[in-house]
């Protein structure tokens, strides 16, 4: 029989130790005036909340590595111990699961890979709480508890309720993922939309690391959209935040899912781009992979589907930038493999649609593996232990 994990309590007793806490997270190692300076506290609120997180040995104090001032507190710089805790990020995918092990600062210590087994709940959640037993497994090697698993799956997903609303991908209704995940493991369990996980992992992590406002547009099976917005993952007052995905691009275009008429999704989503390829060649397109091959290999008609759905792609971005005026939109995905096809028509959409100064916004190109994915929801659920705001509502 299967042992249920334990799990402790994170000594940041304040939203202020939180606060400083994710701000050593991400920017350090930092000295105590730093920590003050960034997170806008008094020297006294900073030394109350460093304390205890140095105790229990979440900081880590370096010593002698900067002169010590005559008179004061030390100017030794604080860093986070990252193998302190380990987390678990699993994502679920329309055809795999990924899960990752990562340390405290969301550094991948282990990855597994799965056949997604069916797209029904059950044998998904079986294949899940396996490869959470595997990982925790590895966690005893390290001889570090493992703190929280994070899972991030497409579509609407409430991370509040911790319930999948909607996911088209996996076919996926109103279903209590947090509960479930929870129930097989033992363990606390952050459900969230794949591409906000993401978002997280940039802002604490990333490409994001200092922005206060940036976007992350993932292209690939679909189109998603992550905000942030004042420092804040948003997710709007209903969740479904950034779906420029659904933004109609062609009203007289091909029809989406949703019911519409060329949103982004139906013109530059993977799938999309596929069909489109094979009605303009007559060819029996099975994949993206076969569509990319056609178009590099210059194939007109494959080579102007690409150019349309860099356009597409690209006035997606500008109305993000039109609406939010984001310092970066940092652009991800599996479909970034035919960046090359498009790269140039994305940026002439954008810099067209982008009204004034919106266009300054800067457009970096990010491609990462579905591990990093993964990473995301694990960092979901280390910003829940941690106990920082997870998002906003606008």
């Amino acid at each position: 029989m299967r042992s249920t994990p334990r799990t402790e309590a994170f000594p940041a007793h304040t939203p202020a130790a939180a606060q400083i806490f994710t701000t050593v997270l991400s920017h350090g190692p930092l000295t105590r005036s730093d920590m003050a300076a960034r997170a806008g506290l008094s020297a006294a609120a900073v030394t109350k909340a460093v304390r205890p997180l140095i105790e229990a040995g979440y900081l880590v104090e370096e010593a002698g590595d900067e002169a010590r001032p005559a008179l004061g507190r030390p100017a030794n710089s604080v860093r986070v111990d990252g193998g302190r805790a380990l987390f678990i990020g699993v994502k679920v995918t329309g055809d795999e699961i990924i899960a990752v092990l990562t340390d405290l600062c969301c550094r991948i210590r282990v990855a597994r890979h799965v056949p997604l087994p069916a797209r029904e709940p059950q044998p998904v959640l079986t294949a899940v709480a396996d490869l959470v037993h595997e990982l925790l497994a590895e966690a005893d090697g390290f001889g570090v508890q493992v703190q929280g698993i994070g899972v991030a799956v497409s579509g609407d997903v409430d991370r509040a309720a911790g319930e999948v609303r909607l996911s088209p991908f996996l076919e996926w209704r109103d279903l209590p993922l947090a509960e479930l995940v929870e129930m097989t493991t033992g363990l606390p369990v952050t459900v969230d939309n794949d591409v906000r996980a993401l978002t997280v992992a940039e802002q604490w992590f990333g490409a994001g690391v200092g922005l206060s406002d940036f976007a992350v547009v993932t292209v690939g099976a679909g189109i998603g959209c992550g905000l942030v917005v004042h420092g804040k993952v948003v997710s709007g007052a209903h969740g479904v935040a950034g779906e420029i995905g659904h933004v109609v691009i062609d009203p007289t275009g091909p029809l989406c899912h949703c019911g519409n008429r060329g949103c982004a999704e139906a013109i530059a989503a993977d799938p999309a781009i596929v069909a489109a390829v094979r009605d303009a060649t007559g060819l029996p397109v099975a994949d993206a992979a076969q569509a990319l091959e056609l178009a590099r290999r210059g194939d007109p008609g494959a080579r102007e589907v690409y150019a349309r759905a860099g356009d597409a792609i690209g006035r997606a971005i500008a109305t993000v930038a039109n609406l939010m005026g984001p310092e970066r939109v940092i652009i991800s995905g599996e479909g970034l493999a035919a960046y090359d096809l498009f790269a140039e028509q994305i940026r002439d959409a954008f810099a067209a649609s982008a009204f004034g100064t919106a266009a300054r916004c800067d457009l970096l190109t990010r491609p990462l593996l579905f591990d990093e994915w993964a990473r995301g929801a694990a960092a979901t659920a280390i910003q829940s232990f941690i106990g920082g705001p997870p998002h906003g509502t606008g």
